[in-house]
Order: structure tokens, then C-alpha cells, then sequence
């Protein structure tokens, strides 16, 4: 596929007080920006919320997994489908893991780094033995390497990627052929004004006191802040549909599901004590077909912290959209929001007004979704 199109997705989200994703002292991150102290939400927790979100609802084959124990998942495999016993599964394992070359790490059966695979891909390895899994088990080692020498091992991570790798990619330092470009790239999400990180101490009573007993069995402080979010991500169509096997059809599912789980999901730091958990206010996607645009700029100069924050960092983000297309002459090829803002609402016709003018009239989001898939096939039809 040689048409570039790149999906970029906004996001302005209202988060009460949280501790969403903590730093090394266990109090919410942050970063400096506009010169002014942010909260902050990493890539990386975002990703790994998205990549939950839509796997629990896919099917278990067309699930990912990110982990040290691949041997350990491939042991179970194997035992499973050929019932052998753990000794004897695992040293096939070993034998086919082998193939590629991984770097062991310091507890036994563990690689060095963590690995992201699809589970199908996994099964298809288990699969390679099943037929003569007992006559490779009773081979001596020498023999057993021997073996399984010419099996495709590395060649079924090589293909057959589920979504969570497609969209991701996979990185191994020093198997470059298991590497897998990432189509999608996740920005850091701030905070669109100024916070301040605040404590809740806490105790916790013993149930079981005596009646003359007082003070709490425990005490203790979490850090948290709340915030309006500005959040980010945008995916290349081009190399999505290259991870997935040059399958549309696939990549569109893919794309769909991104945007739905990008905007719907939440890291869990904290969540039972915080219970965290909103929507956003505001969601656009815009397809373009020169390169990405991050519009955090909008955000360079801090939103004043009074009421309506959130109305307003929807009303920069559509300014700033509007003003980059008049300044450098890139309308994109579409674009489209939902959000919660009406007209009639005091304050807000400002920000409705901007955000026709930026994305056209609101949709709903099950809408957005429809008509951006429809947007592209139809793009991409048009370039055959």
C-alpha cells in the first residue's frame, strides 16, 4: 500500500482527583510545560490501558501477550495439546525458543526482556511438534536440537500479527528479524493548565477494637491531583495494514478498534480508592495525508484555572486546529468530533461554535467511528 494516510485522535478529558500513573515516590507524574508544573499520564500506561480495553473483547487467539515467560506459555501449550508431561513439554519448549535466540534472563526459564506476541502465534509454535512431539521428547539433547533446526519457528512471529502487535509494534534488540514497526504512536497525556499535587491522609480503623481503644490500626498518605487532560495518539494506515499482511479489511477492524479503546480506556492506578473512571468531553479524529499533527500547543499557554476548563480547552484545541490550517494550507482529508458541549448551555456557544467550524456538526461516537471507517475505505478505493 502506498497511499499515507495518518488518523490522528484528540482527546479532552476531565479526571477528578486520581492517581492514575504514579512516579517513583507513588505520587502522580508530572512534566514542566508552558512553564508551568502539568500533570501527566504516560504513553506507555495509556497503551497498555487500550491494549486491555480491546483485548477483553476479542477471542483468546486473537489476543496479545507482553511477557518474560514465554517458555513457561509455550510449556503449557505443548503439554496440552500433546500430553506430555511438564519435564518433557518444557524441554521442548527450550529446543523450539532456542531457534530464535533469545537472551536468557536471571531467573530460570525467563528471557531478558519482555516479549509481545500474539497467542495464535504461540499455538502455531506448539503446533510445529504436535504430530511427533513423543519421538522428539525421547531424543537425546544433540539430537533434539538437530531436530528441530529447520522449524519455522521464527517465521510464525513473523506474521499472523493480532492487533495489540500490529498497532504497537515489538522491539527486540538483538533479533532485529522479530522486530515489528509500531503503526501507532501514543503521545503523553498533560494536563491543559496548571496543577498542584495534593495528599489524602488517611486512617484505617480496626474493626475489632475495644471499646476503650482508640487511634487507627493504620495511617498513611496517597499523592493525587485532578485534571482536564489533553490526550493524543495517531496511527499510520500504511504500516498498519503492512503489520497485518496487507489486509484492509483487517486494518480498518484495527483502526476501529483503537479509536473505540484509546477513548474509552483508563489506567487503574489507584482506581478502588480514587474511583477515577469519566469520559471524554471531547473526541476528534482527523485523517490527513502528509504527516501527523500534534496540536498541544494549544496548551502552551496554560487554560486559567477557573470554571469551565474543560469548555475552554476544547475551544483552544479547535482555535488552534483552525489556525494551523489557515497558516500552512493543509486542510486535512476529514474530520469529525462528538462531545458532551451544547450551545445552549451558558458558556458554551463559543465553544460549539469553534468546534463546527473545526470538525463540522457533532456526530455521536458510534458515528464518528462508521464514517471514519467509511472516509478511508473509500479513500483508499479511489487510489486503486
Amino acid at each position: 500500500m502506498t497511499q499515507r494516510l495518518y488518523i490522528d485522535v484528540h482527546v479532552v478529558q476531565t479526571v477528578p482527583p486520581a492517581n492514575l500513573n504514579r512516579d517513583d515516590q507513588g505520587n502522580p507524574k508530572e512534566a514542566i510545560y508552558g512553564g508551568v508544573r502539568r500533570s501527566r499520564v504516560s504513553s506507555q500506561a495509556w497503551k497498555r490501558a487500550s491494549r486491555q480495553h480491546f483485548d477483553a473483547q476479542a477471542p483468546e487467539p486473537d489476543r496479545a501477550t507482553r511477557t518474560k515467560r514465554i517458555a513457561q506459555e509455550l510449556t503449557n501449550r505443548i503439554a496440552r495439546k500433546t500430553g506430555l508431561g511438564q519435564d518433557e513439554s518444557a524441554r521442548l519448549s527450550a529446543a523450539l525458543l532456542a531457534r530464535l535466540g533469545l537472551s536468557q534472563g536471571k531467573k530460570a526459564g525467563d528471557t531478558a526482556y519482555l516479549l509481545f506476541y500474539g497467542n495464535a502465534q504461540l499455538e502455531a509454535v506448539a503446533d510445529l511438534l504436535t504430530d511427533r512431539a513423543a519421538d522428539l521428547a525421547a531424543l537425546e539433547e544433540k539430537a533434539l536440537t538437530e531436530a528441530v533446526k529447520e522449524l519455522p519457528v521464527a517465521e510464525h512471529f513473523r506474521t499472523g500479527h493480532p492487533v495489540g502487535v500490529a498497532l504497537f509494534g515489538r522491539m527486540v534488540a538483538d533479533i532485529p528479524k522479530l522486530n515489528v514497526d509500531a503503526a501507532v504512536q501514543v503521545a503523553h497525556a498533560i494536563s491543559t493548565h496548571e496543577t498542584q499535587l495534593e495528599f489524602d491522609y488517611f486512617t484505617a480503623v480496626d474493626d475489632q477494637n475495644e471499646r476503650d481503644e482508640t487511634g487507627a490500626g493504620m495511617i498513611g498518605t496517597i499523592g493525587f491531583n485532578s485534571a482536564t487532560l489533553y490526550r493524543y495518539a495517531t496511527v499510520g494506515f500504511a504500516q498498519l495494514a503492512d503489520n497485518l499482511g496487507g489486509d484492509t479489511e483487517a486494518a480498518l477492524d484495527a483502526l476501529d478498534r483503537f479509536v473505540d479503546s484509546f477513548t474509552l480506556s483508563a489506567p487503574t492506578g489507584y482506581q478502588n480508592s480514587f474511583a477515577h473512571r469519566t469520559r471524554p468531553s471531547l473526541v476528534a479524529v482527523v485523517v490527513r495525508t502528509d504527516q501527523p499533527v500534534n496540536l498541544v500547543s494549544a496548551f502552551e499557554e496554560p487554560v486559567a484555572a477557573e470554571a469551565g476548563i474543560q469548555a475552554r480547552s476544547a475551544r483552544r484545541l479547535a482555535e488552534e486546529h483552525i489556525t494551523a490550517m489557515q497558516m500552512w494550507g493543509d486542510t486535512p482529508l476529514y474530520g469529525a468530533a462528538t462531545h458532551t458541549f451544547a450551545a445552549r448551555e451558558p458558556g458554551t456557544k463559543d465553544t460549539t461554535e469553534a468546534l463546527t467550524q473545526a470538525f463540522g456538526e457533532p456526530v455521536s461516537f458510534a458515528d464518528l467511528r462508521a464514517t471514519l471507517r467509511t472516509r478511508i475505505a473509500t479513500t483508499l478505493g479511489e487510489g486503486e
